[in-house]
């Protein structure tokens, strides 16, 4: 389980895109660019992870953050399988994409949920199914793709894989 109240827990940034999710807090941002508070805690001065259109971005480039590996290996993530539940807030006129995906060592990525557009000025729980094929260990990514406006936002909170994993 990862709330992003202390760092980015196991979590890492992907070197191959093209700009980093942040760490951040409501309270140190402008109004109008991303959620009033964090989905743990419910205060601004509450902690998620954050991608931003500005200028700084093209719209279209892209930020990756990873979780640590997986194993399929484990019966119960086999017999059970295994699920990640987070929190998404994706809110604004111009905003870009979030894709979830499951990437096996090999780097082969299965798209697991492809959000695109304004979703709403609130936090939406999600809960993805970690299908799997045979004993391939695996990881998870989240991927921000930057809008057009400066003021659209992409934020995550509170990501939990399932006990099962």
């Amino acid at each position: 389980h990862c709330n992003f109240e202390f760092d980015l827990c196991a979590w890492k940034q992907d070197e191959n895109d093209d700009f980093d999710w942040n760490l951040r807090t409501s309270s140190t941002t402008k109004m109008g660019t991303g959620p009033a508070t964090d989905h743990t805690l419910q205060e601004p001065s509450g902690h998620y992870i954050f991608i931003k259109s500005s200028f700084l971005q093209l719209p279209g480039q892209k930020a990756r953050i990873f979780s640590p590996v997986l194993s399929r290996r484990n019966k119960n993530c086999k017999v059970c399988r295994g699920m990640i539940l987070f929190y998404y807030h994706m809110y604004g006129v111009h905003i870009g994409s979030l894709i979830v995906y499951q990437r096996t060592i090999v780097k082969h990525e299965k798209i697991l949920l492809n959000l695109t557009g304004n979703q709403g000025n609130f936090w939406q729980r999600k809960a993805l199914i970690l299908a799997g094929d045979g004993d391939e260990d695996f990881q998870v990514v989240f991927e921000g793709i930057a809008g057009k406006g400066p003021k659209d936002g992409i934020a995550l909170d509170d990501l939990t894989f399932s006990r099962e994993c």
